[in-house]
């Protein structure tokens, strides 16, 4: 049996569309925007571009790089894109699931690239398996699809409002059709996507970090339930009624780049607001505040400040090991957590260490982490975690474990900081956690944390629908 050293929530899926009005090259656009969505999914990636007459596309397992050259982007030709980068929440990890998925039909073709997850997708395939639709995927996007075309006689715009009738969950889409791109975002926000200009050209993308990768300029985030349609006229824009706001908080916490902004707020600036009220609501007697690399960075500088304590790199993180499976013996396991962390061992020698990290999902990273500290000499190691205890799981597009996994929703804040061997253990409240926005956000989904899901969700054994088909 395999063991993951990875303990943290998986990332989700990122999308990129282009409308090109100038003389880009399209192709290349939606790859350097990908690649700047990387973070957001490694299992595979995906690009098709429409010339007006049919669609290219191209899509394999692996990251942007491995996946695309130049040969294969010249073969890319024409003025419309949807890309995708995929960890898959729904579905099993294989090409027939990569994205964008594409699909003829009596009025034309459509792509989709889809982040999110639908928690009504199975009841909804059953439903057109039994009329006659034939799946080619597992996954939940694929669902999407055929709606759409069941609907095509509407025109495209109300067949895509009578599928967000009947679809419930989480979407920012990106949809391409002969002459226009199309972004949809759910009446609830969950799934973040916003719209950026390229000389005259437009582009969509799941984070603000894209445009700048590409020198776009960004113009705003796509509203909840917002059906926004691109063509060579420019934009036009429908609305589904918008439900209640709720942009996932996660995305600030740990899954966003720290240079993007979402909904208005730069992630950077609200990690180092959650350090710092981190620092007011659980202050520590420390000689040292170290992050846990890279996404606890920001949220250690924040606590650093507030506290007064000097801040410090004590633990280095390999960039260049992926997702590391080792065998279940603890010589191995500690081969496995240096491969990924490593500690300065002069720096932490003989101090007291505050280590801030994002979240923590079953504790066995923590508590390797905090070994190899104490290996290391570190005096005494105070554990800060700058978002409350994960208690629920999310139904929404992040591949978090079962409730019974998750060690904040089964144990004690005290038996949590036994268990990973620290000598003081404190989160952030949600209250507190919520008060470093301010009120710059409409609102958020913290239902990891409290429950409160900004819709009925299924029972939880029903929470990844497809992935044993």
């Amino acid at each position: 049996m395999l063991c993951r050293v990875e303990d943290k929530f998986k990332e989700e899926c990122g999308v990129f569309g282009f409308f090109n009005r100038d003389s880009y090259k399209t192709s290349k656009i939606t790859y350097y925007g990908l690649q700047a969505l990387q973070h957001r999914g490694q299992e595979s990636a995906g690009i098709a571009v429409s010339n007006g007459e049919d669609i290219v596309s191209y899509k394999q397992m692996g990251l942007v790089t491995e996946i695309f050259n130049e040969e294969i982007l010249k073969r890319l030709q024409g003025h419309i894109s949807v890309g995708h980068v995929r960890y898959s929440t729904t579905g099993s990890s294989f090409v027939t699931n990569a994205q964008p998925l594409s699909v003829r039909f009596k009025s034309g073709y459509l792509a989709l690239a889809h982040n999110g997850n639908l928690i009504n997708a199975d009841e909804l395939r059953s439903e057109l398996e039994d009329k006659g639709n034939i799946f080619q995927t597992t996954t939940d996007s694929e669902v999407i699809l055929h709606l759409i075309s069941k609907y095509h006689s509407l025109g495209l715009i109300s067949a895509i409002k009578e599928t967000m009738k009947l679809i419930k969950g989480s979407y920012a889409l990106v949809l391409m059709t002969k002459d226009k791109l199309i972004g949809i975002r759910d009446p609830n926000g969950i799934r973040p996507l916003s719209l950026g200009l390229l000389g005259n050209s437009y582009c969509l993308a799941s984070e603000t970090c894209a445009f700048d990768t590409i020198g776009a300029e960004f113009i705003r985030d796509v509203e909840p339930g917002e059906i926004l349609v691109i063509d060579e006229k420019g934009l036009t824009s429908e609305r589904f009624p918008e439900g209640r706001s709720a942009l996932c908080i996660f995305e600030f916490i740990y899954f966003a780049r720290p240079d993007s902004n979402l909904n208005g707020i730069n992630v950077y600036i609200a990690r180092k607001a959650l350090g710092r009220r981190l620092a007011e609501e659980h202050p520590a007697d420390a000689d040292l505040v170290i992050p846990v690399p890279d996404s606890g960075n920001a949220a250690a500088m924040g606590y650093a400040e507030r506290s007064g304590i000097p801040f410090a790199e004590g633990l280095v993180k390999n960039k260049y090991v992926g997702r590391t499976f080792i065998e279940p013996n603890q010589k191995d396991r500690e081969i496995g957590v240096r491969l990924k962390l490593n500690v300065i061992k002069d720096i932490v020698r003989g101090k007291r260490i505050v280590i801030v990290d994002d979240s923590i999902v079953r504790g066995t990273t923590s508590k390797r982490i905090i070994d190899a500290l104490r290996s290391a000499g570190a005096k005494e190691v105070h554990v800060r975690v700058s978002s409350p205890p994960v208690k629920f799981p999310c139904y929404f597009g992040i591949d978090t474990p079962t409730k019974k996994e998750l060690v904040g929703s089964t144990k004690t804040v005290k038996f949590i900081r036994d268990m990973i061997g620290a000598d003081s253990l404190g989160y952030l409240s949600i209250e507190g956690m919520l008060n470093c926005f301010d009120g710059k956000c409409k609102g958020f989904c913290t239902a990891c944390f409290s429950g409160d899901y900004p819709m009925e969700v299924p029972a939880e054994g029903k929470k990844y629908l497809f992935e044993k088909r």
